[in-house]
């Protein structure tokens, strides 16, 4: 097991697996074994980053976790960075990737409450290789709603909104990335714009501006900012290849969203077809931002209540 980032990337064929991980060791369990049972898992490198404890309360979850990724095996090159102290996700995230893409040109990006399909890292990588020269794509999703209008019959479709479940995307578009957000402002008064970035879904300015005072720490909303304000795409899977298992009391961000369940790919199919981007289908994109309406985000709210009791 590697301490220190592999100063090179030179002959490597499969883009890097990043897993950020925290407390919660049966998840991780959960993920890593999916992880494992990937069919290119033992010719992929992983990189995985545990935050620290936020308290005194924490530090025994977070020891159990290290204790368990000390005996990791299963991948080509395993690296693990602890940190001393708690970072939080968000910073954890974009400290990670961004650590590991000064490095290779692409990386895969999963968090310790995901359950991959056995064809994840197939799907992932074939994507990253077909789409690597075209920059209106900024990410790769391995999950995907179970939307009525997509076809079976396609590997793929493109959306207006990056998943941050389970997906990917390439140096030369996440380093241009302004974290800082310095021209939210003079951008939101933009009205054109903010009907562009509604596409993606009804939560997302108001998102963005709990973001901008303090109220979230969330990197994907940042993300989305940027693909929004330049126009870009993500691709899905027309079966998801990721479902979340952090539907728990202890989940950070996910407790009670049951919205996002999703059939999960059996991984019979290992050699995907793409195609260049043309265009989004509205009847997809309707779907999806559905799946984000005020209706739905407030059902989810009231399922969450009764789950705590």
């Amino acid at each position: 097991m590697s301490n220190t980032l592999i100063d090179h990337a030179q002959g490597s064929i499969l883009s890097p697996i990043c897993l950020f991980a925290y407390k919660r060791l049966n998840e991780l369990k959960r993920t890593i074994d999916a992880l494992k049972s990937n069919y290119l898992a033992k010719d992929s490198d992983i990189y995985i980053f545990c935050d620290g404890p936020r308290g005194i309360e924490d530090k025994y979850q977070v020891d159990e976790v290290r204790s368990y990724l000390k005996s990791l095996s299963g991948f080509k090159n395993i690296f693990v960075k602890e940190y001393s102290e708690n970072v939080g996700l968000s910073r954890s995230i974009i400290n990670g990737v961004t650590e590991v893409l000064d490095v290779y040109s692409s990386a895969i990006v999963v968090e310790d409450d995901l359950v991959t399909s056995p064809n994840f890292l197939n799907f992932m990588n074939q994507a990253i290789d077909f789409y690597k020269n075209d920059k209106s794509i900024i990410s790769i999703s391995g999950y995907t709603f179970d939307l009525p209008s997509v076809s079976k019959d396609l590997d793929y479709y493109f959306g207006v909104r990056s998943s941050s479940w389970g997906w990917a995307t390439w140096s030369d578009r996440w380093l241009v990335v302004d974290w800082d957000l310095k021209d939210v402002n003079e951008i939101l008064k933009n009205s054109i714009f903010k009907r562009n970035f509604k596409r993606g879904g009804s939560d997302m300015i108001k998102m963005l501006k709990d973001q901008q005072r303090g109220k979230i720490d969330s990197w994907a909303i940042r993300f989305c900012y940027h693909q929004a304000k330049f126009g870009l795409y993500t691709v899905f899977p027309s079966i998801s290849k990721v479902r979340s298992i952090g539907f728990s009391k202890d989940a950070t961000h996910t407790f009670g969203a049951s919205r996002f369940y999703t059939n999960l790919d059996k991984g019979e199919k290992v050699h995907f077809k793409f195609d260049i981007f043309t265009n989004i289908d509205s009847n997809i994109e309707k779907e999806f931002r559905n799946k984000f309406s005020i209706l739905r985000r407030i059902k989810g709210r009231i399922i969450a209540l009764f789950q705590k009791r």
